[in-house]
């Protein structure tokens, strides 16, 4: 019986798998994703990371197999992260020639180098992420100085928030007298362009800050430059949200953070302020920008996607692998499904380029479909 009032069917392109994927607006593809990894000095075998289960610190010779790993699968990139075995007030490790990083970013290039003489093809592009958080004995993404006041600008200013994984004490971290301590953004400036610059050395492709500090794009690019790494690309964290999904993260990298991060890292209720600091990072020279978190962030992420001509990444964080992995673990989702859908809502709504933990995994999923 036909029902001349039905215009039109959309069901019809539902219909079957093969159709399904023949109109599929958008996929994912190996080459789109980032993963993730750390490496931690001084250990024999890789430590596990109890809050983001089937991810670890590295070993050096764990993270030559991992990186190895990703290149076999096509990965578009892996993004490293230090943890050393000292840490002090402004980060020297950060930048030491043969520091934990930069070690590891050579491991990453002769890993790569192997895989691609064996295979004929491209390996992932080696990233660093640069920020003093891991490598500072206070746990922020800067230097401190002393205010002189009980509330720093690693304050909670009271309000006992919880954002970005800091404290919920009322106050922000102090000094040997008991003042308050802030983030000095352009001493810490001069210590991320050291520390891009050493990154650039040991052969990081991208550089990445993600620290959030005025003018950080443009500091490193003319230290870039400067140093003769004219071809270095700078991947800036542009908007990056104060998000208690960081929590597991401070896990990964042995992060004690005094107070929180709120005076530097955004404020979740402001979606324009997202854009104007992409805007800030193009007009300052980054190749790509970042949106991070993800999954709480998309309306941002199209925004940002939106008005720029440079590529746009997103970075699903710690907390977002671990809600996902908690509750597959408790048999309420299907692991497999979840992962792709919200790795695929990323990529829809704007992302051109995704750090996930599970980018691997999701590659050799990729292959058998």
């Amino acid at each position: 019986m036909s029902n001349s009032g039905i215009v039109y069917r959309p069901r019809r392109l539902r219909a079957t798998p093969r159709m399904r994927r023949l109109v599929a607006e958008n996929r994912l593809h190996a080459a789109d994703l980032v993963l993730p990894l750390f490496v931690k000095e001084g250990v024999t075998a890789p430590v596990p990371i109890s809050s983001m289960p089937g991810q670890v610190q590295h070993t050096e010779e764990s993270l030559r197999d991992a990186v190895a790993d990703a290149a076999r699968a096509g990965l578009g990139g892996v993004m490293l992260f230090g943890v050393p075995a000292v840490r002090d007030a402004v980060g020297s490790q950060a930048d030491a020639p043969d520091g934990v990083l930069q070690r590891a970013i050579r491991i990453a290039r002769e890993a790569i180098a192997e895989v691609e003489g064996a295979t004929g093809r491209p390996g992932p592009v080696v990233m660093a992420d640069t920020c003093l958080d891991e490598f500072t004995d206070h746990g922020h993404c800067g230097v401190l100085v002393s205010t002189g006041s009980t509330t720093g600008a690693g304050s909670t200013g009271g309000g006992g928030s919880t954002s970005g994984g800091g404290s919920t004490s009322g106050g922000g971290p102090t000094d040997s007298a008991g003042g308050g301590v802030e983030v000095d953004n352009d001493a810490t400036l001069e210590r991320y362009a050291a520390m891009a610059v050493a990154q650039a050395r040991a052969g990081a492709e991208v550089v990445a800050p993600s620290g959030m500090m005025d003018g950080q794009v443009a500091v490193i690019r003319d230290a870039l430059d400067d140093a003769g790494f004219t071809g270095v690309s700078i991947l800036a964290y542009s908007a990056k949200y104060a998000s208690p999904f960081y929590g597991p993260f401070r896990e990964a990298v042995d992060s004690a953070l005094q107070g929180d991060r709120r005076t530097y890292q955004m404020d979740a209720a402001n979606g324009r302020e997202g854009l104007r600091e992409a805007d800030l990072d193009l007009a300052e020279g980054a190749d790509m920008v970042m949106v991070k978190p993800a999954g709480s962030y998309l309306d941002v992420l199209r925004g940002v996607a939106d008005r720029s001509d440079v590529p746009v990444a997103a970075y699903q964080v710690s907390g977002e692998y671990a809600m996902i992995e908690a509750a597959a673990a408790n048999g309420w989702i299907d692991r497999r499904a979840s992962v792709l859908e919200s790795v695929l809502g990323i990529k829809r709504a704007g992302a051109d380029i995704i750090l996930t933990y599970w980018a691997t995994e999701i590659a050799d999923w990729i292959k058998e479909a």
